[in-house]
């Protein structure tokens, strides 16, 4: 295999105690399928740190230290890092330096990393297979004391993080709770598009060559080099993209040295953990949270199901109907658990999501089929259940949600198109995996966020979602949102209001269709 060559690159003016912990890291990136070699730019005026630099090395890596020979002083305390702009000219200068090398030398990629990073191993790589020109990874630092933890990346101008079209006049309370809803995003798992990045940025070599740079921008006032690379990226048709799948520790003060063990060692335990599975007899066991079911879908739902799951584990969240009899009922003739609420915890989602998967687990499960008792999975999906659970390969299967408007219609619009991707519905339990929960009131999902890393692969299978089926359906939820997140913080306003809609665009479900 030919592996893809990759220049890292960073210019280094680094306290000694911060600098060894930012080239251990680096020593342990992996390069399974990358070759990695280093430039530095060694600006330093602690000698200590210059030999850091010169002791560095990596097997079978070239590794070059340029020197830095402009003016200027950088000057950091436990408050803030202060730049000015000479400082960032020449900043500029060592990057676009680097730049121009990594062109002349063909490399495949230049990944561009601040010498106060710890990184996680598997970055580079992982980076890579996201196939963007320029694509930094997430990590986030307070900039300011009195101030919470921020990224890295941002939307618009300097440092924007309020989601808005051009030309759109926002009141101070949307515009904060756009930003929270921007920053909740980025501590979910995935990929994003924004404006602006940097400190910890893959670049391709298409995008190299295309011409971006950290030159200024001579009728621009804004502020930082990083500024200029962006606008450029932009100005160039180049999206930029960011990554939240390992995120890097930033030691912004000295004080942050003390996290950096908690760090290594949390990222350590997800590395050390080794696959569990069984090649053949898993079982599946049903996860589900109910709620006042009687009369809506639940007997359809459980009859769909009880000839192939093994195991049932159901949480009852304060029911004041006969839906826990039912449930005992239709399920007989197969272990079943259920835990019942006294009082609902819908209100904090998360908390009744980790309470479902808390008693879930406590079955040792091979596989979790995790349902609402509105959502039923086809029939067709059953005359394939043991093959792919038996698959070695895969620990998580994803599925499409159609949002039912009627029992034989869905609706598909710009606010309900939920059918356009895939979902995750089954998951293969694996015992000694760290699991972390996104930790907000709604929205948080139904499996934890980091299950994301398992290898998963998607099914044409299909997932009826009834719970907007009927007129009273729609007012209810309509109503909830309205009482549990009024300034759609963790949803989508638009959304929300569409709901009530008098004429959506609805298509006819088609039982042969294969999505």
């Amino acid at each position: 295999m030919n592996k893809k060559r990759v220049l890292v690159g960073s210019p280094v003016y680094q306290k000694p105690e911060i600098l060894k912990v930012f080239l251990k890291s680096l020593k342990k990136l992996n390069r399974h399928t990358i070759s990695i070699d280093y430039m530095f730019v060694d600006d330093n005026i602690d000698e200590n740190s210059s030999q850091l630099l010169t002791e560095f090395e990596r097997d079978e890596s070239k590794v070059m230290i340029l020197c830095g020979e402009e003016q200027g002083v950088y000057l950091c305390n436990d408050e803030s890092h202060h730049w000015d702009d000479g400082l960032m000219l020449k900043v500029a200068n060592y990057k676009n330096s680097i730049i121009n090398y990594a062109i002349e030398n063909n490399y495949d990629y230049l990944f561009f990393v601040d010498s106060d990073l710890v990184l996680q191993p598997n970055l580079i790589e992982h980076l890579k297979t996201a196939n963007k020109d320029i694509i930094s990874e997430i990590f986030w630092s307070q900039w300011h004391n009195d101030r919470p933890f921020e990224p890295n990346v941002w939307l618009f101008d300097e440092y924007d993080l309020v989601p808005k079209k051009l030309g759109e006049k926002l009141s101070q309370k949307e515009m904060d709770i756009r930003q929270i809803k921007f920053l909740n995003q980025l501590r979910i798992p995935g990929l994003y598009e924004v404006g602006g990045l940097g400190a910890c940025t893959l670049i391709s070599r298409a995008a190299l060559v295309e011409g971006v740079s950290f030159d200024p921008i001579k009728n621009l006032t804004i502020h930082g080099e990083d500024r200029f690379f962006c606008i450029r990226a932009a100005v160039l048709g180049i999206d930029l993209f960011v990554d939240t799948h390992y995120p890097a520790y930033h030691i912004y003060r000295e004080k942050d040295l003390a996290g950096v063990q908690n760090y290594v060692k949390d990222y350590e335990a997800d590395l050390a953990f080794v696959r569990q599975y069984k090649k053949q007899g898993n079982k599946i066991t049903l996860s589900m949270i109910v709620k006042n079911e009687e009369g809506r879908y639940l007997n359809q739902m459980l009859n769909s199901l009880k000839m192939h799951i093994d195991e049932a584990v159901i949480i009852d969240d304060g029911s004041c109907d006969n839906t826990v009899n039912m449930c005992r009922e239709i399920l007989k003739d197969i272990p079943l658990h259920v835990i019942q609420n006294e009082q609902s915890m819908f209100a904090s989602e998360v908390g009744l999501r980790k309470k479902q998967w808390s008693e879930t687990i406590k079955t040792n499960p091979d596989w979790i089929l995790n349902l609402d008792a509105d959502e039923i999975l086809e029939d067709s999906f059953w005359d394939k259940a043991q093959k792919l659970i038996n698959n070695q390969n895969y620990d998580f299967y994803c599925f499409k949600l159609y949002d039912m408007w009627s029992e034989t219609h869905y609706r598909e619009d710009e606010y309900w198109n939920a059918h356009s991707i895939y979902r995750p519905f089954l998951m293969r339990y694996q015992p000694d995996f760290n699991y972390i929960w996104h930790e907000t009131p709604q929205h948080c999902g139904r499996f934890p966020i980091n299950t994301f890393s398992f290898p998963r692969a998607t099914s044409e299978f299909r997932v009826k979602h009834f719970g907007w089926a009927t007129q009273e359906d729609r007012v209810e939820k309509y109503k909830r949102y309205g009482l549990l997140d009024p300034d759609a913080i963790y949803g989508i306003r638009e959304q929300y209001d569409s709901i009530m809609d008098t004429n959506p665009n609805l298509i006819r479900w088609d039982v042969d269709e294969v999505i």
